[in-house]
């Protein structure tokens, strides 16, 4: 029956520190569940915080945390919930303000994550984060004044933070204002030369003024700082339209929908360019993919029945003006090429019917009827017969020739999108590739090709001395609900085990995994300890219990962004978890993560010329280790070798790492 009760299981392994009382160690599992948050094992940190909380309903910060794993599991509403009960218990906590701001920016409720913002700024007066994220919700609301306001604040607390330059030109351009706007984001590319959004922003500036040239400048350095966005490839081809360079422009749709392809835009446009150039079978292909993202898009649809007309689909093209005409029954256009498409499969009386439909809307016109009875598609002028581009949201049917460019609200899309906080933002700072473990799970990657094998940890999954196979990876996958349970259960069943065969080492060790996976690592190094002490040439054991004190005091030095005090961590520290990878080698010398993870340390530690022996090492052992690429590569930009560093970096993005090309295109300058 014990099995059936996560709790219970939870209950009597872990956390009762007396039976008489029968209460749970809210301290411990507090602990435990900050652990698994930090790790981003969400669903298991909110089963812990769960406990701390039935038992002390009272306390603010379970109620806080659990609200932080739910919004990174986007449940925007319950993290809401969770960080107003947390408030509610203890008004003075910054962060639950700000975990609620940003929750409630996700429902659209600007107006009240701009009060939230309100009273932490008057905890933490000089808080960048809440600054920012209180200026873009002003933009927002349209309160231009407001959002100056606090970016002006924001500025005399740290003059040189450049996203505030940048989104307060954005607020220029919203009010017209090009000249204070372009001197905003000098000021931003004078602080920061290197920031691919100053780029992208002055080159939004430079498309406004159709100054094509500048524009195509400035997205070229957008574009070497930066591959992993496609709005820069889109405006770019822009540019180079506008220079009648139409194979350019194609070249960067092509580009922009490699990194983005359900890109509209990109679709849409290349499909007019092709069908420009005559490549009319791509250029169906691009309108029908509009079309599977939008059905009702009526110049799409008449674009394509263009092109079906141009290939000999004389049905499809009368299919689609007809879908057209039913849409708009006055736009012309469309019934003259269904009348043509008509005569084309000897529907003459359909033709006759469409070319008397034009006939009289002709004499109309003659005789002075308004303009709408000619044509209801919108907003038809004579300056708009000029213009190579249209607006997205444009619906004159007459300009179903002319690319599409984004709307105003869509250009300023990234800054209003832009909210900062620890909470949400995955690290985009340059940081070496993480610790090999030893584990169950690992992410899946569609890049990654490396596989990770070792003679004897494959002879302990044939021999299935552990309850599941063992894998190497440097990507571990947070566990599911149900796989928490299930480690859960397991941790009571080797419990039993170990009580009965208390010198069977691989139980031990299975137990360890165990309590590794649901982040209770002193426990997991209780059971190493214990199976390093029968079995001292076991060298998986100190192989997890070094990465199991690595991480322990990883959380340590980094606890200190949530509000909690940062505690001190010393060279002396990570000398423990060396001593364990050096016996590792010793017992294991070909075991090529042992290196790595070693290396790894010895950067954490500054000791970069050590760091550097033990990725040579690693890539003596095996020369296609990619993450042992990334980190020397690293290594050597940190000792200011950058020329060997690109290099490594590059054969890292070679492997599989693609995130190495970014961090080599900052250490290079775009050749003019």
């Amino acid at each position: 029956m014990v099995k059936r009760f996560l709790y219970l299981i939870i209950y009597i392994v872990l956390f009762i520190p007396s039976l008489g009382k029968a209460q749970i160690n809210t301290e411990r599992v507090m602990s435990i569940a900050r652990n698994a948050l930090y790790f981003e094992d969400y669903v298991l940190s909110i089963q812990y915080f769960n406990q701390v909380i039935n038992a002390k309903p009272y306390l603010a910060d379970p109620f806080f945390f659990r609200g932080l794993a739910k919004f990174n599991l986007d449940d925007y509403q319950g993290a809401e919930k969770d960080c107003s009960e947390a408030i509610d218990r203890n008004p003075f906590v910054v962060s639950a303000y700000q975990v609620r701001g940003l929750s409630r920016i996700r429902q659209d409720n600007y107006k009240g994550a701009v009060m939230d913002y309100q009273t932490a700024l008057k905890l933490d007066p000089e808080n960048i984060v809440l600054w920012h994220n209180m200026a873009l919700c002003r933009l927002r609301l349209n309160d231009y004044e407001g959002a100056k306001a606090d970016l002006d604040t924001l500025l005399t607390i740290s003059p040189k933070y450049t996203k505030a330059y940048l989104i307060r030109s954005e607020i220029d351009l919203q009010q017209k204002d090009t000249i204070t706007a372009e001197k905003d984001i000098r000021r931003s590319l004078d602080l920061d030369k290197y920031d691919p959004d100053a780029w992208n922003t002055l080159a939004l500036l430079h498309l406004r003024q159709e100054k094509w040239q500048e524009a195509e400048g400035d997205l070229d350095q957008a574009i070497h700082l930066s591959t992993k966005d496609a709005t820069p490839y889109i405006n770019r081809a822009l540019a180079r339209f506008h220079q009648k360079n139409l194979r350019g422009a194609m070249d960067d749709y092509d580009l922009g929908l490699r990194v983005d392809p359900n890109n509209f835009i990109g679709h849409y446009n290349r499909g007019l360019l092709r069908a420009q150039v005559g490549d009319d079978n791509r250029a169906i292909e691009d309108f029908n993919f509009v079309l599977n993202i939008d059905p009702a898009d009526m110049m799409a649809t008449f674009n394509r029945g263009l092109l079906l007309d141009q290939t000999g689909d004389y049905k499809g093209a009368i299919r689609d003006y007809t879908t057209v005409i039913n849409k708009y029954p006055n736009f012309l256009v469309g019934y003259q090429q269904r009348a043509a498409a008509r005569r084309k499969i000897g529907d003459l009386k359909g033709a006759e019917q469409d070319e008397l439909k034009v006939l009289r809307a002709q004499l109309d016109r003659q005789n002075g009827l308004r303009k709408s009875m000619v044509n209801d598609t919108a907003d038809e002028n004579e300056e708009d017969d000029r213009e190579q581009t249209r607006k997205r949201s444009d619906k004159n049917m007459n300009n179903y020739h002319k690319l599409v460019v984004a709307d105003s609200d869509e250009e300023t899309t990234k800054y209003k999108n832009d909210y900062r906080g620890r909470v949400q933002d995955k690290n985009v700072a340059i940081k070496p590739e993480p610790m090999y473990a030893l584990t169950y799970y690992e992410k899946s990657s569609d890049v990654k090709s490396q596989v990770n094998y070792y003679k004897f940890i494959e002879q302990m999954n044939n021999s299935k001395v552990l309850p599941d196979r063992l894998l190497i990876t440097n990507n571990e996958a947070a566990l599911t609900e149900e796989e928490a349970k299930k480690h859960f259960t397991s941790i009571d069943e080797m419990s039993a085990q170990i009580v009965a065969h208390p010198d069977d080492v691989n139980k031990k060790f299975a137990r360890a995994m165990d309590f590794y996976l649901v982040q209770d690592f002193d426990n997991a190094l209780k059971d190493l300890n214990n199976v390093i002490e029968q079995s001292s040439d076991f060298f998986p054991a100190y192989f997890m219990r070094s990465l199991i004190r690595y991480k322990q005091l990883e959380y340590q030095r980094m606890s200190g962004d949530d509000g909690v005090e940062k505690l001190a961590v010393k060279a002396i520290d990570y000398d423990s978890v060396k001593k364990d990878l050096d016996k590792v080698i010793e017992l294991a010398p070909d075991f090529v993560y042992a290196y790595y993870n070693r290396g790894n340390v010895e950067s954490m530690m500054k000791d970069y010329h050590a760091a550097l022996v033990d990725y040579d090492q690693c890539l003596e052992l095996d020369s296609k280790f990619a993450d042992a690429y990334f980190n020397r590569g690293l290594t050597n930009i940190y000792l200011g070798n950058n020329r060997q560093g690109i290099e490594d970096l590059s054969k890292a993005g070679e492997l599989g790492l693609y995130s190495a090309y970014n961090i080599i295109k900052r250490f290079t300058d775009v050749k003019e």
